[in-house]
């Protein structure tokens, strides 16, 4: 498979849905992942797995990204998701969110490298497209050589896996102080020949630019830096043509808003919808020049009236 350009968006747990991805292909993405899909979520048919699986024309290529524990279950749904028309399936093994590690899933996996391996397997077997995985630099600080993060990378790529995504830091620092972005740098030396996408500390759409200059990865995960701001990857190309990158006005800024909500409340219905929307039109706040109160009346934000007098009041153009 090849991407259009090296900066594509993250799976973003309670973000990256088909609204937020379809914005952000429209502004220059040229590839994206799902939220975390725990695989048994996937194999109860219903609302949830028609929301959760549910693919337009222009969201491709398109990543499911899979979360769980056991291998029988991960194939499944990998499986499901290549039924479905999933372009890639992508297995979280770096996720350090408490529920996560409790149930021994996401990050949890970093600390039993044969178990990740053993699902790595069963999934590549199940799918007939490619499989990547996303793995964290160690479990604990205490990993100083890596080896759990080697074990698993050099395992996965020897049965078949496409590429790997690596987070600088491991799963006990979860998102706490900087990424190690000359441990990216280490693991692209180390697998010179395979394709390697760096994550972590990509704020900013110059930070995307600077990892793929100072690690040498083939592409950047943007994952925070994307939200409120789905210009991102179009800013991105700006900076690599050496062009000033583009500053959204309050009207551009508007459109996106009332796309985004407009296609939320599609899915979700008008009671769900605007309470998803709420935590992207707080992330949105920060590009407005009255942050703070936009970000309250965000907050305050409940039904789809209540959204549009957010955006009579505050985005006129």
């Amino acid at each position: 498979m090849t991407v259009a350009s090296p900066v594509v968006l993250a799976a973003l747990a309670g973000y990256s849905d088909l609204p937020f991805r379809r914005l952000c292909r429209a502004l220059g993405a040229p590839f994206c992942a799902t939220e975390m899909l725990l695989d048994r979520s996937l194999s109860v048919s219903g609302k949830l797995q028609r929301r959760l699986l549910t693919l337009t024309e222009d969201d491709h290529p398109v990543a499911g990204q899979l979360i769980g524990r056991e291998p029988a279950d991960m194939a499944a749904a990998a499986e499901l998701l290549c039924r479905k028309g999933f372009d890639v399936v992508d297995l979280n093994f770096a996720c350090p969110v408490r529920k996560a590690l409790a149930r021994r899933r996401g990050g949890a996996l970093m600390d039993e490298p044969a178990q990740a391996l053993v699902i790595t397997r069963a999934v590549i077997a199940a799918a007939d497209r490619p499989v990547t995985l996303k793995l964290r630099s160690g479990y604990r600080a205490a990993d100083a050589d890596h080896d759990a993060f080697y074990r698993i990378a050099e395992g996965a790529f020897d049965a078949g896996a496409a590429a790997i995504c690596v987070h600088g830091r491991t799963v006990g620092a979860r998102y706490v102080g900087p990424a190690d972005w000359d441990f990216i740098a280490e693991a692209k030396r180390h697998f010179a020949d395979r394709t390697i996408v760096g994550s972590g500390d990509v704020r900013e759409p110059a930070d995307a630019v600077r990892m793929l200059a100072a690690t040498g990865v083939d592409g950047v995960a943007a994952a925070r830096g994307a939200l409120g701001n789905p210009w991102f990857f179009r800013q991105v190309a700006d900076l690599a043509a050496g062009r000033e990158p583009c500053r959204p006005g309050l009207g551009e800024q508007r459109a996106a808003l009332e796309r985004q909500f407009n296609e939320a409340v599609e899915i979700y219905g008008p009671r769900r919808g605007p309470r998803i929307m709420r935590k992207h039109g707080i992330k949105y706040s920060r590009m407005h020049p009255t942050p703070k109160k936009v970000r309250m009346a965000f907050v305050e934000v409940k039904t789809p009236p209540d959204w549009h007098r957010v955006l009579e009041e505050f985005y006129i153009p």
